[in-house]
């Protein structure tokens, strides 16, 4: 596996830092709208991946994908963000960028109850508690909708996408619903687990269309994470990984420090290495620690050090 870190796509200290640790890859999100130039415009991506390329930092994901709020509920103004997702991809290919992560997690994306849970020695965790939410009000703007209506939705996405992808040589990595629950304020979520994620990866067999194998997400699905790790490993549909990981189940939930929580982090690197992946691992969601404000739940830095000094010793042989 290769190392990256989640980084701004604008020079940050951060930049620096990861290449301290010895992380050579990035993943980013699309560039903000700045002056004349929109995120999905090929000139503010060369920008960002030069940028990159010359902090001495390959960019090989882009994650998360462009807005794509109409796709998943199937709104009239779809087919802009449809044309917007299709000239990403492009730009992907002409730029070399590998892997593009997305979800299709509609209304609510990933989604907690709090982002200030005390964990080990006070650091702030974020954490879920589903009887929370069934206490709100059950619907936001986008009402009730159901599995079948996703489903659509995504068939939809992928009928229009997916040869766009193929054309690029851009690899679509599919993360599962976080948390994996059925629904959320009545908006139904189909990538809650492995059987619906199969039924996609089924439905559209390409070698183009894969996942993003979230540890944390997995885990809270009460899956063995080793050997999610095979399951799709050994059929290449991993094309990038999440490196996280939870205490708790899909419906009570919280994040934790990678060295403390319920998955067998070391099996997953053994597992990992047995299915011959090779592609990009980040550090994912680490708690907040002293000194850091919180402004920016589980993406502020040293946790992220942590995690990072944490699974290179896991990856040593």
């Amino acid at each position: 596996m290769k190392l990256a870190w989640y980084l701004p796509a604008m020079p940050d200290p951060k930049w620096r830092v990861a290449k301290q640790l010895g992380v050579d890859h990035a993943v980013c999100a699309l560039p903000a709208e700045r002056y004349y130039m929109k995120p999905w415009d090929f000139k503010a991506m060369l920008y960002m991946k030069e940028s990159l390329a010359d902090a001495g930092l390959r960019l090989g994901v882009i994650e998360p994908a462009p807005p794509h709020y109409s796709i998943k509920l199937g709104l009239p103004d779809r087919e802009r963000e449809l044309r917007n997702f299709e000239q990403v991809l492009r730009n992907m290919s002409a730029l070399d960028i590998p892997v593009l992560c997305y979800n299709f997690m509609p209304q609510n994306g990933w989604y907690r109850t709090s982002f200030a849970k005390r964990g080990r020695g006070g650091a702030l965790v974020t954490a879920f508690d589903a009887s929370k939410v069934l206490d709100a009000p059950v619907e936001t703007e986008a009402g009730q909708v159901s599995d079948e209506k996703i489903w659509d939705n995504y068939k939809y996405f992928m009928d229009r996408i997916l040869p766009v992808a193929e054309s690029c040589h851009v690899k679509l990595a599919l993360h599962p619903d976080d948390p994996p629950v059925a629904k959320l304020q009545g908006v139904s979520r189909i990538f809650r687990s492995v059987e619906n994620i199969d039924r996609a990866l089924e439905l559209y067999p390409s070698p183009w269309n894969g996942i993003t194998l979230c540890q944390g997400t997995f885990a809270a699905m009460g899956e063995d994470v080793p050997r999610v790790i095979e399951h799709y490993g050994s059929r290449g549909k991993i094309f990038f990984v999440h490196f996280r990981d939870i205490r708790g189940t899909a419906e009570h939930f919280e994040e934790t420090f990678h060295d403390e929580g319920m998955t067998d982090m070391k099996a997953c690197v053994e597992a990992y290495d047995r299915v011959g992946y090779d592609g990009l691992v980040r550090t994912d969601h680490a708690p907040v620690m002293e000194g850091e404000g919180g402004s920016n739940p589980a993406y502020e830095m040293l946790g992220h050090i942590f995690a990072t000094g944490y699974l290179k010793g896991l990856m040593e042989k």
